[in-house]
């Protein structure tokens, strides 16, 4: 092999490595977090974020994020293993190991803890710390396994993006920022149930008690239903106590209605068919619903 060709192996193979360590921060779910943080920033602000807490703020995030993420993976890949949706993760492959795994996730949350403490704020900081134990360590090694209300509890950890984002900007803890990661915990029950439904067997033969698992179909499929009821109420609160606007109210009931539609049909389906078009819809919800809240602050400071 030439020696041209043995450097443009290197390279694929080097990319392709890097590539795996960034699976190790699960990039799509990232995302949303980034963005609902993102939100809670800008609706905090009056006017414009200045562009360090912006970029500090959300690096800060990002980075604890990821480190929870990674911590995930190695707790997990016994059963990432056994699941078809999750073999092909970076350790249960093979490509990466547990220890490589570790010294990037501690790495990443002391650089987080560091960057919000001397670039941001120390509450946000220890909110984001709390937020980043809530999930690698509570939710990850013992509520996942010992509970099927695992994803309402372990949900605390996931919904705190939003106000962390909130408190970026302000210093402080109000209804408003509270509001935000309420919208977040109430969704994350009937988002990640949906998953689950479709799921089961996999969760069943990694013994992890999902309520599908736990308590079936039919159960399930009833309390995805109640929470996006639940979820339709709480998305009115920002225009009840007008944190938002007309615009706001307008793209909360259109998704809110559009959510209990979909919780509706899966719970009157039978099986799992419908299980996904649910998860899917509840990703677009909360994006959108996010994306209203923006507009609406922006269209009411013109």
């Amino acid at each position: 092999m030439a020696t041209g060709e043995i450097g443009l192996t290197e390279s694929r193979s080097n990319g392709l490595l890097w590539r795996r360590y960034l699976e190790l921060t699960k990039p799509k779910v990232l995302a949303l977090i980034l963005f609902t943080a993102l939100v809670g920033m800008l609706l905090a602000a009056p006017g414009m974020v200045s562009l360090s807490t912006l970029v500090f703020g959300l690096l800060g995030i990002e980075l604890a994020a990821g480190a929870g993420a990674a911590l995930n993976h190695v707790v997990d890949q016994r059963i990432d293993a056994i699941m078809a949706r999750t073999r092909e993760r970076p350790l249960p492959s093979g490509d990466l190991d547990a220890r490589h795994a570790v010294v990037l996730a501690l790495g990443m949350a002391v650089t987080s803890m560091s960057v919000l403490v001397i670039f941001v704020n120390l509450l946000t900081a220890l909110l984001t710390f709390a937020a980043f134990v809530g999930y690698a360590g509570i939710y990850t090694m013992y509520l996942k396994r010992a509970t099927p209300h695992n994803i309402v509890w372990g949900g605390i950890s996931g919904a705190m993006p939003p106000l962390l984002g909130w408190t970026a900007v302000t210093g402080e803890v109000s209804v408003e920022g509270l509001l935000l990661a309420l919208l977040v915990f109430i969704w994350t029950p009937p988002h990640f149930w949906a998953l689950a439904i479709k799921r089961r067997d996999e969760y069943a033969r990694a013994d992890i008690p999902m309520l599908p698992v736990t308590h079936g179909l039919a159960y399930t499929k009833l309390q995805i239903l109640i929470y996006s009821l639940l979820l339709l109420w709480v998305s009115l609160m920002p225009f009840m106590i007008r944190m938002s606007g007309p615009l706001y109210l307008f793209g909360a009931l259109g998704l809110g209605l559009g959510f209990v539609y979909q919780a509706l049909c899966l719970f009157r389906s039978e099986g799992d068919a419908l299980a996904m078009r649910t998860f899917g819809y509840s990703i677009l919800y909360l994006s959108t619903l996010f994306a209203f809240l923006l507009a609406d602050h922006y269209l009411r400071l013109v």
